[in-house]
């Protein structure tokens, strides 16, 4: 069968305000929908890609309408649920005989709930991992079955919803093929934020899938935390250093590890590093951690592999906010950390929240004195956001309100409010946390004498807009909401990142 996989049309300013887009934009390989692209190629089909990111809603079409495909899967994420609609609704009125599914975060938390909000257009959901399922829906949409019975879906049957059982996590992820890279076109378009790389073009790349971690604003397809190690799936060693090369051979020259840790097995991390110096394989990368599964050893092991920056996940800096949040990390394990990734030369990235529940103005003034106190290279603040399929978003009246449109969840639109707080407050605390550490002295001064190169002026004239506007434009993130349907209202600034979808097609990643 002809497949047609799709990320609905977006824009920046969808997602960031119009001041501040520039700096903050970033285009990430849609891992998940390649995976499932790959699977479906295995199994015989034809496919096509379209990616929103790079294309508008009309062309976007008239590629579709050219392919014309049998089946067309569209990745969906809370907040671009409305664009998925929309997408879906002009499929069907170009070619009522394409089968319309639905994958990625939303649908997975959602389930059979999403064909009856909004989702009239579409015929089924993938609730779980896709690159099994889709190629098992689409085989008996090509005997002219029906989906019944396939694990893993939601479908329309007459004016009903059928939800059929759950699909098993998989457990063999070396089994499934590489993602379909090739079909991104040039791969120098898919580029993470300004100063968040050395080298293009940049490839994202799982080595694990989930987390044993049980985090309030997390979203993970196995909820019990039953799957593998400890909620932990891993691939081999050999699996992941064999994509490497083929990353390599196709021209990538840098890697973005996208796990949610990359040291939730300690000796699997040094093994892997120890493998790609064995192999003398020549790129950087970049990769994620918890503080408290670092340390000095491991971090010099990943720099000598040619890692050059580590996010660590700092989120707050009051303890009773981490134990709310139930990091189950220490301030002082973070200090640590960071103090660690300096020493062995790695640059830091951390990232913070607004809006913990239970968290006060004040308690958000000194999350701002520690990140300042930690000087990582960059820091993130954002609002804390109950994505649906959270335990926070389960539990929300517990805690405070949400925003009842959908184009606020995200990390820029607080679309959770807790009760010790104001939206207003959390949107000001993020302006002022921005201008408090990028206006620094020391920081400005030290990326004065970072610059190298043409590339890095680029950069640095950006990031100067960017923070003219912050002290220029008071309530820089307020939202102003436009028109838009049947409660799913649109906002200025939402619908869609890759960023929150590193996921498979119906088996995204939350925060």
């Amino acid at each position: 069968m002809k497949c047609s996989l799709i990320i609905p049309a977006w824009r920046s300013e969808d997602l960031f305000p119009a001041k501040t887009a520039g700096f903050q934009i970033n285009y990430w390989e849609p891992l998940g929908t390649l995976y499932v692209a790959a699977a479906l190629r295995q199994t015989g089909h034809e496919v096509q890609f379209l990616n929103g990111a790079f294309l508008d809603h009309e062309a976007l079409m008239a590629e579709l309408v050219a392919f014309r495909p049998n089946f067309a899967g569209i990745y969906a994420t809370a907040f671009g649920w409305p664009r998925a609609a929309l997408t879906a609704g002009a499929i069907k009125e170009r070619d009522p005989n394409v089968f319309v599914c639905a994958g990625g975060p939303y649908p997975i938390a959602k389930r059979g709930q999403c064909l009856r909000n909004g989702g009239r257009h579409i015929d089924a959901v993938v609730t779980g991992e896709a690159e099994q399922t889709v190629p098992e829906l689409v085989a008996r949409l090509q005997q002219g079955r029906s989906p019944e019975g396939v694990r893993g879906v939601a479908y329309r049957q007459g004016r009903h919803v059928v939800t059929n059982p759950p699909r098993p996590l998989i457990e063999d992820l070396d089994a499934l093929p590489f993602p379909a890279r090739d079909l991104l076109g040039d791969p120098n378009r898919c580029v993470p934020p300004p100063a968040t790389y050395r080298r293009k073009p940049v490839a994202v790349m799982l080595t694990s899938r989930g987390c044993s971690r049980r985090c309030i604003f997390c979203f993970q397809i196995d909820r019990e935390r039953q799957g593998g190690a400890r909620g932990v799936r891993f691939r081999s060693i050999a699996n992941v250093v064999n994509e490497i090369e083929q990353c390599l051979q196709m021209g990538y020259r840098e890697i973005k590890f996208v796990d949610d840790s990359f040291a939730a097995d300690y000796r699997r991390a040094m093994a892997l590093t120890q493998e790609i110096r064995a192999r003398r394989l020549d790129f950087t990368w970049f990769a994620s951690a918890c503080v408290n599964q670092v340390d000095e050893p491991l971090l010099r092991a990943m720099k000598a592999a040619g890692c050059w920056a580590i996010l660590l996940g700092a989120e707050s800096g009051v303890q009773k906010n981490l134990n709310t949040l139930r990091k189950g990390i220490t301030l002082d394990q973070t200090r640590a950390a960071v103090r660690a990734a300096k020493k062995v030369g790695l640059k830091v990235s951390t990232p913070f929240v607004f809006g913990i529940p239970g968290e006060t103005y004040e308690d958000g003034v000194k999350t701002i004195e520690f990140a300042a106190e930690l000087a990582p290279d960059l820091a993130n603040f954002h609002a804390l956001t109950a994505f649906p399929g959270t335990y926070l978003h389960d539990n929300v009246g517990k805690y405070g309100t949400v925003s009842d449109r959908l184009s606020d969840y995200n990390y820029q639109g607080a679309a959770f409010v807790p009760y010790s707080m104001t939206r207003e407050q959390i949107q000001g605390l993020r302006q002022k946390a921005l201008r408090h550490f990028y206006s620094r002295p020391s920081f400005l001064f030290k990326r004065v004498l970072q610059i190298r190169s043409w590339n890095d002026c680029l950069i640095a004239l950006k990031g100067i807009r960017g923070l003219f506007w912050l002290w220029a434009t008071n309530r820089l993130f307020e939202r102003k909401a436009v028109e838009g349907s049947g409660g799913n209202t649109q906002s200025a600034s939402s619908i869609h990142t890759e960023a929150e979808g590193m996921g498979r097609l119906g088996a995204g990643k939350g925060a």
